[in-house]
């Protein structure tokens, strides 16, 4: 079992930065692919970003952030980070870790005109 939490919401305004933290703890944490996901109001859940297990060179995104999100894990694989630049008003959501079947609980970002 795995478990995950993420860290690093928070409020900023149109074209500004966050960096969101998403740790795994548990018998088999950090050996999978981890992912982000977003879900704003009224909307399905999205997917951002991943970073592979073992190559953790390997990085996919979705169309809306590419060129402006850098998803990236830390040696022990367990900490996984995604850098969110130029952020627009129309991404503010709750920002979900996922690894394996596993999600963590959600980090609130709220991005202002």
């Amino acid at each position: 079992q795995v478990q995950l939490v993420e860290s690093g919401g928070g409020s900023v305004q149109a074209g500004s930065s966050l960096t969101l933290t998403c740790t795994a703890s548990g018998r088999t944490a950090g050996s999978y692919t981890m992912a982000w996901y977003r879900q704003a109001p009224g909307k399905e859940r999205e997917f951002v970003a991943a970073v592979q297990g073992r190559r953790r060179n390997v990085t996919e995104y979705g169309d809306s952030v590419k060129g402006r999100f850098t998803i990236s894990r830390d040696k022990t694989g367990k900490t996984a980070y995604v850098q969110m630049n130029s952020l627009k008003p129309e991404e503010k959501a709750i920002y979900y870790c996922r690894e394996k079947t596993y999600w963590g609980q959600g980090t609130q970002g709220t991005v202002s005109e």
